[in-house]
């Protein structure tokens, strides 16, 4: 008698969306960030060289001093919830979990835990038959969006029975995220007891070739800039942050701008971060703590950090905004 075969249950069908950032090491000590910037630094997205001429650099130079002093930096902004970046992330999750009947809500990082592959194996085994990609990244660059979906493909490209995919285009010049700017950025100004002589829109640096190259971030960054001074009915000052390497990057620097903006007669500044999602390193440490200690050893009198979107009550239903439109066609179909 022909025995029946032993299937294992097919879980009820779902929808996944997969929030993804950027990443972060699992503690503010330099093993943890050395572990994870070996991950980084050898994405080929991040670093366009030969790894003939590059892991060399990276692996006996590199890996052997920056880890101490990032594991500083992130000690300046570590949170009893780990890491900013995580944190937030997690809370994003956590905040639209219940935004759609039937649709599974999880969070993952490019770098470090958890993993995007093991968090779409694990969507997958819990039913997610349709599952969309979300980068957080507003402006699209090749070495934060693209890295993202192309790690998701490569789990994909290992999965038996492949979930349908879609992944969440840039929105650097959506109206509901400038429009979610906009507020943010009057309520942070709003709290202030002083009122800026200037803005600064800080964008993450990239290196110059990547504009020659096709990549279309450098635009994406001045049409969020410019889309969010005229809601705000005030000109943005658009700069570039956290240089790395001897290559020429997009310019101007955000330091050298804020060291020179005193001498210029500005000693009132704001400053406000657009293409991050959720605040981390480079936003608490590189600008708050950073930014702050160069204006005012330049001359500047009074400087603001204001926070990024996050889990605010703005930042999310822009989310769920966004989001809802990627899933059209798929609520209700599963």
């Amino acid at each position: 008698m022909t025995q029946p075969l032993n299937h294992p249950a097919i879980p009820a069908r779902r929808i996944g969306v997969l929030l993804v950032n950027l990443g972060t090491p699992e503690e503010a000590s330099p093993k943890a960030v050395k572990r994870y910037l070996a991950e980084f630094l050898s994405d080929r997205r991040v670093v366009e060289l030969p790894p003939l001429a590059w892991q060399p650099i990276l692996r006996g130079i590199i890996l052997n001093t920056r880890p101490k002093k990032s594991a500083h930096a992130y000690g300046q902004v570590w949170t009893d919830a780990g890491s900013p970046l995580a944190a937030v992330t997690r809370a994003q999750a956590e905040a639209l979990k219940d935004a759609w009947p039937g649709v599974t809500v999880d969070w993952a990082m490019r770098y470090g835990a958890p993993a995007i592959g093991d968090q779409l194996v694990a969507m997958k085994a819990a039913g997610c038959e349709r599952i969309l990609i979300a980068p957080l990244y507003p402006q699209y660059c090749a070495a934060t969006t693209a890295t993202a979906n192309d790690k998701a493909f490569e789990a994909l490209a290992a999965m038996r029975w492949q979930p349908a995919i879609r992944t969440l285009p840039p929105y650097h010049d959506d109206p509901a995220y400038i429009d979610a700017l906009a507020q943010s950025v009057r309520a942070s100004l709003a709290a202030l007891d002083f009122e800026p002589e200037a803005l600064i829109a800080s964008f993450h640096g990239m290196p110059a070739r990547t504009l020659e190259l096709g990549d279309p971030y450098h635009c994406h960054c001045q049409k969020t800039a410019r889309l969010l001074g005229e809601a705000l009915g005030h000109e943005m000052i658009v700069t570039f942050q956290s240089r790395f390497g001897r290559a020429k990057w997009l310019e101007p620097a955000t330091d050298t701008t804020l060291a020179a903006l005193p001498g210029q007669g500005i000693k009132r500044v704001a400053i406000v971060a657009p293409g991050f999602s959720a605040d981390c390193l480079e936003t608490l440490e590189e600008l708050a703590i950073r930014g702050r200690e160069t204006y005012l050893a330049a001359g500047g009198t009074q400087f603001a950090y204001l926070p990024c979107l996050n889990d605010s009550k703005i930042g999310i239903r822009m989310l769920r905004d966004i989001l809802s439109r990627e899933l059209a066609g798929w609520i209700g179909a599963q």
